[in-house]
This record gives C-alpha cells, sequence and structure tokens, in this order.
C-alpha cells in the first residue's frame, strides 16, 4: 500500500489535456516555499482549523494518548503526544479536523483513475504521480501501477524533484511518457539554504534521464530571492545546453503563496514569508531568455 494525500480530478496544469493528478505523501526536500507542506512526510498527519475552534472540549474527552488541552479557550495539540489516530475528528463538532494521507492499494487506486478514462480520451490526458516526491514511495507499489495503467493504454506522468535514486526511474521508465522535472537552482549554496539538499543529484539524475530518452519538461519554480533574476536563469541554461539534456517543454511557474495557510493547521510556521515573486515583466525576460536559446515551447505556469 502507498499513503496518498489527495487525487485531484479534471487537473488541467499537470501537463498534457485533462489528468488526474495523484500526490503520494512524503518528500525528501524542505523547499521554503512548499505549498503543499501536509505531504512532506511519509505518515498520516492532523490538521486542525484552530482558529474557529470555540474550546468545547469534546477533542480532548476522545484523545487516549491525552495529547490535546484547552489554552485559551481552544483546543492545543501537543504533537509529540498525538499519535494521528484520528478519534478527535469524529468527536469534533464542527468538523475543524482531518487525518491527511489514506493508504490505498494498487487496484484501489487503478480503479479512481480509470473512472475519468473517457476525459483523458478526449483530450489527449491521462494520470500525474506527483506529490511530495513520487519516486521515493514504495517502488513495487509504483511499477505495479505503471504496469497497469500502461497495459490499459493510459498516459503516466510523473512530476518529480529530482532527489530520488535513479535506479527508481529506471524501473519506470518503460512506461512513462513524460517527467515534469523541478529545477529550482543550479547554485549550491542556494540550494542548500532554501531546499534543504545539494542539487549533485537531482541535476545528475536529469542527465541520466536525457541520455536514456525520457521526454522531459522543465518546471521551474520562479522566486525572487532563489533564482528570480537572469543570472540564475542563465545558469540554469547553461547547464541544459552543456549537459545536452533534451528539452521538450519549458514552464516557468512564478511563486505564490497559496497553501501557506496550510501551515497554520499543521501547528507550524510558513517559512516563505519573505520571499516573493517576479514581476511580469520579469517572467517575459526569462521566457525570452530561453527562447534566445533556443528553446519554442517555453511557457508561463502550467
Amino acid at each position: 500500500m502507498s499513503i496518498i494525500t489527495s487525487i485531484q480530478k479534471y487537473s488541467i496544469h499537470d501537463g498534457d489535456g485533462i489528468r488526474t493528478t495523484v500526490f503520494f505523501k512524503g518528500c525528501p526536500l524542505s523547499c521554503k516555499w512548499c505549498h503543499n507542506p501536509e505531504t512532506q512526510h511519509y505518515h498520516p498527519e492532523l490538521l486542525f482549523h484552530k482558529d474557529n475552534c470555540v474550546g468545547c472540549g469534546q477533542c480532548i474527552y476522545a484523545c487516549k494518548e491525552s495529547a490535546i488541552t484547552l489554552v485559551q479557550q481552544k483546543a492545543y495539540l501537543n504533537r509529540d503526544l498525538c499519535k494521528n489516530c484520528g478519534a478527535c475528528i469524529d468527536a469534533c463538532n464542527y468538523n475543524l479536523r482531518e487525518l491527511v494521507g489514506t493508504p490505498y492499494t494498487v487496484e484501489e487506486l487503478f480503479s479512481q483513475i480509470k473512472k475519468d478514462e473517457m476525459f483523458y480520451e478526449q483530450s489527449g490526458g491521462g494520470v500525474t504521480l506527483s506529490g511530495g516526491e513520487v519516486m521515493t514511495a514504495d517502488m513495487d507499489f509504483l511499477e505495479a501501477l505503471c504496469k497497469k495503467l500502461y497495459r490499459y493504454g493510459i498516459s503516466i506522468f510523473v512530476d518529480t524533484c529530482g532527489q530520488a535514486p535513479y535506479s527508481n526511474y529506471e524501473r519506470l521508465l518503460p512506461y512513462i511518457d513524460t517527467f515534469l522535472y523541478d529545477i529550482k537552482t543550479t547554485d549550491v549554496a542556494l540550494h542548500k539554504a532554501y531546499i534543504g539538499t545539494d542539487p549533485s543529484l537531482i541535476l545528475s539524475n536529469l542527465e541520466k534521464l536525457s541520455a536514456a530518452g525520457a521526454r522531459i519538461y522543465i518546471r521551474i519554480p520562479v522566486i525572487r530571492e532563489v533564482n528570480g533574476n537572469r543570472e540564475a536563469m542563465a545558469d540554469i541554461l547553461r547547464f541544459l545546453k552543456e549537459k545536452q539534456i533534451q528539452v521538450a517543454q519549458v514552464n516557468l511557474l512564478p511563486y505564490h503563496k497559496t497553501g501557506s495557510a496550510k501551515y497554520a493547521r499543521m501547528g507550524i510556521v510558513y517559512p516563505g514569508e519573505n520571499l516573493h515573486a517576479p514581476t511580469a515583466e520579469e517572467m517575459d525576460t526569462f521566457v525570452a531568455l530561453f527562447k534566445e536559446n533556443g528553446y519554442h515551447k517555453v511557457y508561463i505556469g502550467g
């Protein structure tokens, strides 16, 4: 089984056509702008809309771990004690709690994906496996799922940050139509500061995937403090050209704070508060820079 945070139907921003995007739980990176923080850990987690709590105390009685107390007439959750059992969810009279992360078997997930097969056929879409980081999920599960989707002729895209063993990519290569491959920055210091790791494995995997003939869409989240300047974009371009990365499409994704409200529901502080999006004019400049270097399919967003 694998832990899935959500299954997004009728998605038009995660690849070609109309797609079903499956978000797997767990990611090895810690991007400061992450808009899906509930996908970072590999286990189910409790989300709580604390601001709307009226302090009725029903969740306190339901919690067998004594992880919930009243503080200033609102429920306070001690996450060190919480076992994510979900007992407090049913006890809450105001539906302020939810457990994120549901175990699925291959058959259960395939059944959900196949429901929209008609839309895939009409639009040239399919399924996009995302996260978190899907390439760090259970590979036996993923390979079985991809084989089944492939046999049924359902297009498979993989949205990946690249921070996974290359052997994982090799296992899925025969079944994947396109990799939506993230590059944040080639600068080691910036990568460590804003993403939490050295970029060497990510860049190495991209080079190997390209050499293996994979179809690749490069996706660059554009953040002014990280890569939102001409020099940083030129560095990414230099890497792509020097390593002869075969790129079918480039998507430049302006920074946004969508998802920042989730952090409070998880009891943590949003670390990207001081980050900023480039202006529309700057984004147009980056598009022009890629096109000047021979990349014709370059889009803002997607």
